[in-house]
């Protein structure tokens, strides 16, 4: 199978968490734990939307939602159990949520994926052993951006649908992430949107608009104040984390700066911790990974280090 050389560095621009390479990456004991592949937790246009669920031999009763998403691309190959070590040690249990693709979805239509995977995990969390009321989430760029807006964005279902599962709360109760966008209005300079004809995601407009007529001035604004984490901040929600290099120029870390501002002033829980030097990812996430699982031992199970 050909795979188009674009598609590939556009995805490779917002990957989501993936193992250093060999020559980096230290030894990384992974613990036993089951994983279950393909469980679908929607449809979309005839087409299944899927995700992993990873138990560690000890659960410890905590369920983080893994946001699979990169460019607002997302596959199961990006997926390792590998990558979930810190956290199964812990006894997290970990689901990995892949959902449907740009250009074919919009950001908007990827974000309804995301709110249906934490209801279908709240719905059928006695499954997994997992309480349905203590549910985390992370990502990294793209899927760190789909993380805040879960953590800014989750709440009730209708109480009057049909499918019980859209009944469930979207709500997530703690957010840990990797340089995530937050704010596509003022996307590296003030008033700068990320997705216009000379943002610094004009390479990736399909995922907002699907044609450039639909993209007008007026639509834009509308557009990055809807999907915007940014805009959506109260002091309900939950203690989030972030984790962002000082050098990325795909995500200024002004993205992450002037969230973790903003929500701080409102009277949430909010922590932005800075690596110096450090771009669009880094070769060895894995010391990093624990810092998210102590930020999610100390808020999600009230746990301090």
């Amino acid at each position: 199978m050909k795979v188009c050389p674009t598609l590939l560095a556009l995805a490779l621009l917002f990957l989501p968490l993936l193992p250093a390479s060999a020559e980096t990456a230290p030894a990384v004991t992974v613990p036993e734990a089951t994983r279950t592949e393909d469980v679908a937790y929607g449809h979309k246009f005839g087409f299944a939307l899927t995700l992993d669920v990873i138990q560690p031999t000890q659960p410890n009763g905590y369920g983080l939602v893994c946001i699979v998403s990169g460019a607002w691309r997302s596959s199961h190959d990006w997926t390792s159990t590998k990558n979930y070590a810190p956290f199964l040690e812990r006894g997290y249990t970990v689901f990995a949520v892949c959902h449907a693709c740009q250009p074919k979805f919009t950001v908007p239509e990827i974000t309804e994926d995301v709110n249906r995977a934490v209801r279908f995990i709240r719905h059928n969390a006695g499954q997994w052993k997992v309480n349905p009321d203590k549910l985390g989430v992370y990502g990294s760029s793209a899927g760190g951006h789909l993380s805040l807006t879960l953590g800014t964005g989750g709440g009730p279902g209708k109480a009057d649908a049909k499918d019980p599962i859209d009944r469930e709360s979207s709500a997530v109760q703690c957010v840990a992430c990797f340089y995530p966008p937050s704010d596509f209005l003022n996307y590296g300079a003030p008033g700068e949107v990320a997705f216009s004809t000379t943002g610094l995601l004009k390479d990736l407009r399909p995922a907002f608009f699907a044609t450039d007529a639909e993209a007008t001035p007026e639509n834009q604004q509308q557009l990055g104040h809807q999907i915007s984490p940014i805009y959506h901040i109260t002091a309900q929600m939950p203690p989030t984390l972030i984790i962002h290099g000082d050098a990325d120029k795909r995500v200024p870390l002004e993205q992450s700066q002037n969230f973790v501002q903003k929500a701080t002033e409102a009277g949430a829980t909010a922590k932005l911790i800075v690596k110096p030097g450090a771009g669009h990812g880094w070769p060895d996430l894995h010391p990093d990974m624990a810092v998210l699982a102590d930020w999610f031992d100390q808020y999600l199970r009230g746990i301090k280090k």
